[in-house]
């Protein structure tokens, strides 16, 4: 990590879809605001959380905020997403739709991400109704950006 700033942009990149996930949109940001080294991935991702949190194009952070693959999809692209999000597999049926209802009704409200690393799917579902309720943009979408943070040092961490 601390020779990313001198990286090739692929390298920079591949770094920043592993920890986040792929958004040219993240990628253009971060690699125009890059400092001269890093001492450890966690001072990386607080980097980027910082960036996310000054910026104040809100396009470019629901852009950003959207990378992340939905609650429970079947089809995620990225490894770590499906990794992480296995805890919410299986499941009755019954939960599968409470997820599916509360996945619409969250992205109607918000575009949002929750770490689930580790969670069960009763305990994301609670945090997704909390959120919904709460029904505060701005407290959202510093969340989102704070699980983003939480999602990359967990990644690096493995």
């Amino acid at each position: 990590i601390s020779t990313l700033t001198s990286s090739s942009p692929t390298e920079i990149q591949s770094v920043l879809d592993t920890l986040f996930e792929p958004s040219p949109t993240l990628y253009t940001l971060v690699s125009s605001h890059l400092p001269p080294s890093f001492t450890s991935y966690n001072e990386f991702a607080d980097f980027v959380a910082d960036l996310l949190f000054t910026l104040d194009d809100d396009e470019k952070l629901l852009n950003i905020l959207g990378a992340h693959p939905r609650l429970g999809a079947k089809n995620v692209e990225s490894v770590h997403s499906r990794g992480e999000q296995r805890s919410l597999g299986g499941g009755e049926e019954e939960e599968g739709e409470r997820l599916e209802r509360l996945n619409v009704e969250y992205e109607r409200v918000f575009p949002g991400i929750v770490f689930v690393a580790g969670r069960s799917r009763q305990v994301i579902m609670q945090n997704m109704e909390k959120r919904i309720a709460r029904a505060d943009i701005e407290a959202e979408k510093k969340e989102a950006i704070e699980a983003m943070r939480d999602i990359a040092k967990d990644r690096a961490s493995k």
